[in-house]
């Protein structure tokens, strides 16, 4: 069934150019939560969608998430190097490309998130694995890019020469284009024992993510407010609900369908995700300003240098933080139905805002 819906989808369009016409196939689609980045319902009821037995607090602090990431790091690693295959020697170059940026590392967050949040609801890691990858395909498509001399011009991402410094900017875009398209495949070939309007959904969900209102509008907004100078708050925040939060949104609410959530609890997943996303960029701009090269495997205080908009910026560091904190504070009130079930996400929660690059 799964091959079926691959079929009909490459029938339909180009996987080369999944990304712009999965956002249109996405307008005809009806999936079983909407995606909508912004007005997300809040679920903060005092009615459970799930049976809590433990309190928030007393989940973090018995968690052990070094643990959890050590023990997803192995099958997705995997996983990631086996999803790039090169079927001769006319596709050597370019799947060495693909795979050069797939596999240098980093924390695999979307991944995970994914994966704890289809276990929240009963799924497997067999039936989220294909998303998972798909996932971490597309967030190193968005680095290849984001480093792209047009973009921000940076030469160190992961500790490591960026792509278009090892293979030259041209094979940099095709090979970031080539993991956008394979993301979807990978996704309808490989993704077993779950129904096929679910994984549908999926698909739509990650073709939405990397369109005008997902990854591709937030960069058009940022490289608009970087050149006029004068972001507002406001600007700041939607472009980073799209450019980086959509993402991470996306990563839990596919593993929620996954696992057989209803979309009321695909809802309160994506509340989750969109604060914890927002977390994300805040800490990314408070670690421009207060780490070092060595400890981010990139460029540090480049954004100060370029005086770009950053929220350290507009709020100051002390106030960067505080929103940080308000962010993950949100974020774990939204799972709070779920209790000991969402340890791995409350975990995750502390980690962004906690981490060191």
């Amino acid at each position: 069934t799964l091959i079926n819906i691959y079929k009909s989808l490459k029938k339909m369009v180009r996987l080369s150019f999944a990304a712009a016409s999965l956002a249109a196939l996405c307008v005809a689609a009806s999936p079983a939560a909407a995606f909508v980045p912004n007005n997300q319902p809040s679920v903060r009821s005092s009615t459970p969608l799930g049976v809590t037995t433990t309190t928030l607090s007393e989940t973090a602090t018995s968690f052990d998430l070094d643990a959890y990431l050590m023990s997803k790091k192995g099958p997705i690693e995997a996983a990631l190097e086996a999803s790039i295959v090169s079927v001769g020697p006319q596709t050597e170059k370019i799947c060495e490309s693909m795979l050069y940026s797939l596999m240098a590392g980093g924390k695999r967050i979307r991944p995970v998130l994914c994966l704890a949040a289809a276990e929240m609801f009963g799924g497997t890691e067999e039936q989220s694995m294909p998303t998972a990858v798909a996932l971490e395909m597309i967030h190193t498509m968005s680095l290849i890019h984001d480093d792209l001399p047009s973009m921000d011009n940076d030469d160190l991402r992961r500790g490591k020469p960026t792509n278009h410094v090892v293979y030259g900017e041209d094979v940099a875009i095709l090979s970031g284009d080539a993991l956008l398209s394979t993301s979807f495949e990978h996704v309808a070939r490989h993704t077993k024992n779950v129904t096929p309007d679910r994984v549908l959904d999926v698909i739509c969900r990650l073709g939405k993510s990397v369109g005008h209102v997902g990854l591709a509008g937030g960069q058009v907004m940022d490289l608009q407010c970087e050149a006029k100078g004068d972001a507002t708050l406001e600007e700041l925040r939607w472009i980073h609900t799209h450019k980086t939060a959509t993402l991470l949104e996306v990563a839990v609410a596919s593993g929620a369908i996954l696992g057989g959530a209803t979309p009321e609890e695909v809802a309160a997943c994506q509340r989750y995700a969109l604060d914890i996303g927002l977390a994300f960029q805040v800490a990314d701009d408070i670690l421009d300003v207060t780490a070092s090269t060595e400890d981010l495997g990139k460029t540090a205080a480049k954004d100060l240098v370029a005086d770009k908009t950053t929220y350290v910026k507009l709020l100051g560091l002390d106030g960067a933080k505080a929103e940080a904190k308000r962010l993950v504070d949100e974020a774990k009130e939204a799972l709070a139905p779920f209790g000991d079930r969402a340890a791995p996400l409350i975990g995750i929660a502390d980690y962004i805002i906690e981490r060191k690059n």
